[in-house]
């Protein structure tokens, strides 16, 4: 699959090429001769190669410099001024990825604390895990009882027929994810898996890898004191090819990122704060709704119809199924009771 990957910039609604990083690398290894050579796939996508990968790709300086770090930075449209620390520092690929910024003048919040926020700069699109839901997209990029865990009964249950958002994180992207949603942490644990890449061609030639991929899942409830009363909300922090870790790092400090604490059962974690980075790459993040709690954005949904655009989403799955390019903390959805009808509903 060789079409142009096309995404919608949310504050413009500008049609954009996507630059799609070790394209054709990706594209030999989800070939589907790649079933003749079960061996050399699953050590592609393991944690050996995964792991070399990105050290070769993000932490040699001499790489940086024989790529031309400049020209790196124009290309991908990283915006220095946003940094929180000198710039001067930024001397491989892995800090600049990692780099912090100052999201509470750079990325504004809402005040109000039932909006539902998007948890990263990403490109993202929304489904339901319902049929009767015009946004249906069960199987699509994952199985649910794979990506929670199969032994997880209570969390399968309060998620079954919910609604999903998938935002996919490019490498060029800020990389440290944000809390969607203020409640507090009723269950937080890991799931193991293989490094697939997260390229919408491996997504569209593998099917369901984000339920295959290493995997961290946080269930936050919000129907508390103060919380964003939406219910149970699942998030689920994807790993992927050339990501090795994800480094907790929640902090409640609204000006910052110290001082770190604990993430744990029990814990209140307040909307729009780092929780997380993930080191380095592109990964993506899942979030998973109770059925009827909330209604997604109607620009979100309205772009992702939209026939227009050249996504390889679209070309796989035989419907339209755009991206949106978002940003961290701004508002992907909303409570419900908000509106008597869900948006999208048949």
């Amino acid at each position: 699959m060789q079409a142009t990957h096309q995404y919608i910039e949310r504050a413009s609604g500008q049609v954009c090429d996507e630059t799609l990083y070790a394209d054709r690398l990706v594209r030999w290894m989800y070939h589907p001769l790649r079933e003749y050579a079960p061996v050399v796939f699953n050590a592609l996508t393991g944690p050996r190669v995964s792991s070399w990968l990105g050290t070769i790709n993000y932490d040699l300086d001499r790489v940086s410099r024989a790529s031309g770090q400049d020209t790196f930075l124009k290309k991908c449209g990283v915006d220095l001024s946003e940094c929180l620390d000198d710039p001067a520092t930024l001397t491989t690929p892995r800090k600049i990825f990692e780099r912090k910024i100052r999201y509470w003048q750079c990325r504004p919040m809402e005040d109000r604390v039932e909006t539902v926020v998007s948890t990263a700069d990403a490109r993202l699109v929304v489904g339901s895990l319902t049929q009767t839901n015009a946004l249906f997209l069960k199987d699509k990029f994952f199985s649910l009882d794979d990506l929670l865990g199969a032994d997880k009964d209570d969390w399968l249950q309060c998620f079954n027929q919910g609604d999903f958002a998938v935002l996919r994180l490019t490498p060029d992207k800020y990389h440290f994810n944000h809390v969607p949603v203020t409640g507090v942490i009723r269950d937080i644990y890991e799931l193991g898996g293989r490094y697939h890449a997260c390229n919408p061609g491996a997504v569209v030639a593998e099917v369901t890898p984000y339920s295959k991929n290493r995997r961290l899942v946080t269930i936050i409830d919000t129907d508390v004191e103060g919380g964003s009363q939406v219910g149970l909300v699942a998030m689920i922090e994807v790993v992927a090819l050339m990501i090795g870790d994800i480094q907790s790092c929640y902090s409640a400090n609204p000006q910052g990122y110290e001082p770190v604490s604990e993430q744990a059962a029990g814990v209140r974690l307040e909307r729009g704060q780092p929780k997380s980075l993930f080191r380095p790459g592109s990964s993506t993040d899942v979030l998973l709704f109770e059925p009827g709690r909330i209604r997604f954005c109607p620009d979100l949904l309205e772009n992702q119809q939209r026939q227009d655009v050249s996504s390889r989403f679209s070309l796989g799955f035989g419907r339209p199924l755009v991206e949106t390019d978002v940003p961290v903390r701004s508002t992907i959805a909303l409570p419900r009771a908000d509106e008597p009808a869900r948006q999208g509903d048949d």
